[in-house]
């Protein structure tokens, strides 16, 4: 008994009443076997039934693609009920991955070329869904043809097709240029809409055309001044704004036209003022044609007081009660901050509001245009607030905030012992979220600073005392109390509270940070570093040093015990120079290139004076610097006592003879350039690691956009090992802001050709962008 074939209506009740997933496949599999048997059968009149059915089971994600073919006979059918179905079936079940698609041209051909409208609307919707770049070269033609039709309905249509063709094929602009002025005329609602979109396309992908159509911006002035003043139809105003959508797509092609232009930026200033000056910004719908009139003042030669007049309307959407609107003025501000930051900054205290917002989306885009609003003139008040926020912010964003605080405080310290507090409280409050490079940059500014070594050693002491959880700020303060011990236990400092240190209290506080079980190994040889350096800052006894050191002999941990047993060696063997080799860090300027060509001059007197003192031969003093690591049969028991000057027994016991010279630099390589944003790779080999290569991408910006969500991806040869560290940031400022930087760790160890490959996407001038390309160029350097 043959079961007989439902209708739509029945199906969906009957797939909408299934109660369980199987029971809707049972019933899907049942009619689809029922569609199957009716197109072989071949009936023309239930044909489109049963492929509207199909459709459906389509929709809901069940296999439909044995209906192309009965879309191709149903395009074909002179019958429009057939066409409606057919090509709805196109839409939905063909696309351009199949070849299948370029079999409905020719139906698609003649059914434009027809009269019958609702036909030319069907075949225009479906091409313009659908239709790849071969089908829109062979058709565009007719397209052309129905643009000057006199039906609305159609016009409208192919305008929105030939909006599709273009982007399928940028160079069927051409076709399409003579048209646009034409239709730029028409007071149809739907027609002068496409045509401004079909003109912005071709500006965007046609410089010819750009310049084409910089010719209709006064005619584009006028119909925006019309808009805003009067109105072309009642039924196309929202909340009181008339035609919004157009207003709109009109601003964007002012944008794209008055770019770089001065001429039309010109023409449009004044209409520019007038909408921003008598938009209603009560409802969405003005909020709207507000914010695109700011973008378009922002990207084109505009006055002075106008970009006023632009950061002072995304000023008001920060108090709007809407997050969607006050994210889009955060977003837009933090683009301009680059441009005209002193406009932006008189919104500063309505930005720092906006860090307490319980959206992390809003927050984050708060936190980020705080930190490029600080200055040197408000880097004081701006600190406050960052770091009162970086107490109650979310932990996703205090890696961020603790980061920006640091770069802030780096830039703009207005003294030393400010920039000293700053990092201490960043330390204190968020230190495990900082970035790796702080411990060392806080402790270069403190040996700088040797005004303040003893205010920095008591505040460190203090808050390692309260706190020994936060590892970053555990190390800079055992570094400190190894470093400047002495100055601890001297009294008290005029700018800090009063209170007494005993050598006993310091020597504990060291030993419960190697107990702890929060110190990681870092921090551990920091701390015994210290306890090493005390011993020749402290008056007492030092053998409760010693012991500790002993102890650690025996670590699991292989760094720790490298470091207790060189420390235990040289208490037993060398405690005459013991004083000389641990001596307080000498003071060296961060990037200066004078102190580097100093430290060179040094090194070359310390060869001089070495090659002057009459001692054993090279090998006899290798073989006592080995003795260092356990070798108790070798010649230094028998060398007679040596009463040299600090200095010069560092100097004698630094400089190795068998230290190879260093290596020449390897030159850097610009590898990618496009738009002002450049890509440059430097390398860096170390001696004691031959097979590695440190790469250090930098990325600068120098156009007049921001580059934002960058991120750089590398791959090599299977031979190769790869690890790609976290870059410093993922935003680009314009200009020549800050670049961002990357660190690639490549190891090499069959010393192959070096090649590699990188992609990088980020988003600029609110396009997304991705770039894959290859790297094969190196130097020679880097791999032999």
């Amino acid at each position: 008994m043959v079961v007989p074939s439902l209708r739509l209506q029945d199906l969906i009740e009957e797939i909408r009443g299934a109660k369980t997933q199987a029971q809707e496949r049972e019933v899907i599999q049942k009619e689809c076997a029922q569609i199957r048997a009716s197109f072989r059968d071949g009936d023309p009149l239930q044909r489109h039934r049963q492929l509207a059915k199909l459709l459906y089971v389509h929709m809901l994600g069940y296999p439909a693609h044995f209906g192309q073919m009965e879309c191709l006979k149903l395009i074909a059918s002179p019958r429009f009920i057939d066409k409606r179905v057919g090509y709805l079936g196109a839409m939905l079940l063909l696309d351009e991955r199949h070849d299948s698609h370029l079999l409905i041209t020719n139906s698609i051909k003649n059914d434009l070329s027809q009269g019958n409208q609702p036909v030319q609307g069907l075949a225009l919707c479906t091409l313009s869904t659908m239709g790849s770049a071969e089908m829109c070269r062979d058709l565009a033609p007719e397209v052309e043809k129905l643009l000057l039709q006199p039906s609305p309905y159609v016009r409208k249509k192919a305008i929105l097709t030939a909006v599709h063709m273009i982007r399928k094929d940028p160079e069927l602009s051409g076709i399409f240029l003579p048209p646009c002025t034409k239709l730029l005329r028409e007071r149809h609602h739907g027609i002068q809409l496409g045509t401004v979109t079909l003109i912005t396309e071709l500006c965007e992908r046609n410089p010819a055309a750009l310049r084409h159509f910089r010719k209709v911006v006064p005619q584009l002035v006028q119909i925006l001044r019309t808009l805003v003043t009067t109105g072309y139809s009642m039924e196309h105003s929202i909340s009181g704004v008339s035609d919004p959508f157009l207003q709109v797509q009109i601003l964007r092609l002012l944008r794209i036209l008055g770019r770089n232009h001065e001429e039309s930026s010109e023409t449009m200033n004044d209409l520019l003022a007038q909408v921003a000056t008598n938009t209603d910004t009560s409802r969405n719908a003005g909020n709207a044609v507000l914010l695109e009139t700011v973008l378009t003042i922002m990207a084109i030669h505009s006055a002075a007081g106008l970009r006023v007049l632009a950061v002072n309307i995304l000023g008001r959407f920060l108090l709007n009660n809407d997050k969607n609107i006050r994210y889009v003025a955060l977003t837009s501000l933090l683009q301009l901050v680059q441009s005209d930051h002193s406009a932006v900054q008189r919104h500063r205290s309505t930005v720092v509001e906006c860090l307490q917002e319980t959206d992390a989306s809003l927050s984050r885009r708060a936190l980020e245009l705080s930190l490029a609003l600080v200055n040197s003139s408000n880097v004081r008040a701006m600190m406050q607030e960052l770091q009162a926020f970086l107490e109650s912010c979310p932990p996703d964003l205090r890696a961020d905030c603790a980061s920006g605080i640091l770069l802030a405080a780096e830039r703009f310290a207005p003294s030393k012992r400010w920039h000293i507090d700053t990092i201490l409280h960043v330390l204190t409050t968020a230190g495990a979220h900082v970035r790796d490079d702080a411990v060392a940059n806080l402790t270069q500014l403190i040996g700088e600073a040797e005004e303040l070594h003893t205010y920095s050693v008591r505040r460190l002491y203090s808050a390692l005392a309260e706190d020994i959880s936060q590892q970053p700020l555990v190390q800079v303060a055992a570094w400190c109390i190894g470093e400047y011990g002495d100055l601890l236990l001297e009294g008290n400092c005029e700018e800090t509270e009063p209170f007494q240190v005993e050598e006993e209290d310091v020597l504990a506080l060291l030993e419960k940070v190697l107990q702890s079980h929060m110190s990681l190994p870092a921090t551990r040889g920091y701390a015994i570093t210290a306890l090493m350096k005390l011993s020749t800052r402290l008056r007492g006894d030092t053998n409760r040093i010693r012991q500790v050191v002993s102890i650690y002999g025996s670590c699991v941990d292989l760094e720790l015990q490298q470091r207790a047993v060189e420390y235990n060696t040289l208490f037993q063997k060398y405690d005459h120079m013991r004083a000389a080799i641990l001596e307080k860090m000498p003071l060296v300027e961060r990037g200066d290139p004078h102190v580097k060509e100093e430290g060179k001059e040094k090194q070359k007197e310390a060869q001089v004076l070495e090659a002057k003192v009459p001692t054993e031969p090279q090998t006899t003093k290798l073989l006592d610097l080995l003795d260092l690591l356990g070798d108790t049969s070798g010649h230094a028991q028998h060398l007679p006592p040596l009463d040299p000057s600090p200095g010069e027994a560092l100097i004698h016991l630094l400089d190795l003879p068998c230290a190879p010279p260093p290596p020449a630099p390897i030159p850097s390589v610009r590898v990618f350039e496009r738009e002002g944003l450049r890509l440059d790779l430097s390398f860096i080999r170390p001696s004691e690691t031959p097979a590695l290569l440190l790469v250090t991408a930098t990325t600068t910006n120098s156009s007049k956009e921001d580059v934002t969500h960058f991120v750089c991806q590398a791959a090599v040869p299977k031979s190769f090992q790869l690890q790609l560290q976290a870059p410093s940031g993922n935003t680009i400022p314009a200009q020549g802001g800050l670049p961002i930087t990357q660190v690639f760790r490549i190891l090499n160890p069959n010393k192959a050709p070096l090649r590699l490959k990188l992609r990088l996407t980020y988003n600029h001038s609110g396009q997304p962008v991705q770039e894959i390309f290859e790297v094969d160029n190196l130097p020679v350097e880097t791999w032999q």
